[in-house]
């Protein structure tokens, strides 16, 4: 196995900030349109999956069949996230039945 010279790691390190620059760019303007969130105009999120917002419906639904593939990978792992979280104990312990935090 070789290692990763200088050049690669540089380029490595410019790809994730890019990456999550482009992350923190999708929360400030519309995914759409890219009109930027100022005092009269309000972005809305996905409802599905809180990645992208939106200036407006019809926006929403322009960048639907970009965004859809995306969109339906990461709701379904939010939804994983809340299903399969455990719960937080409490002061009174477990239930001695089913064990669960009371």
């Amino acid at each position: 196995m070789r290692g990763l010279d200088n050049d690669e790691v540089i380029d490595a390190v410019g790809d994730v900030l890019h990456y999550l620059e482009a992350e923190a760019a999708d929360k400030m303007c519309c995914a759409s349109c890219g009109v930027a969130e100022v005092d009269e105009i309000k972005l809305k999120e996905c409802n599905d999956c809180d990645l992208v917002r939106y200036c407006s419906d019809t926006c929403q639904q322009d960048h639907r069949p970009q965004h859809e593939l995306r969109c339906k990978e990461s709701a379904a792992k939010l939804r994983d996230e809340i299903l399969f979280r455990q719960p937080q104990s409490s002061h009174f312990g477990d239930c001695p039945i089913c064990f669960l935090p009371l």
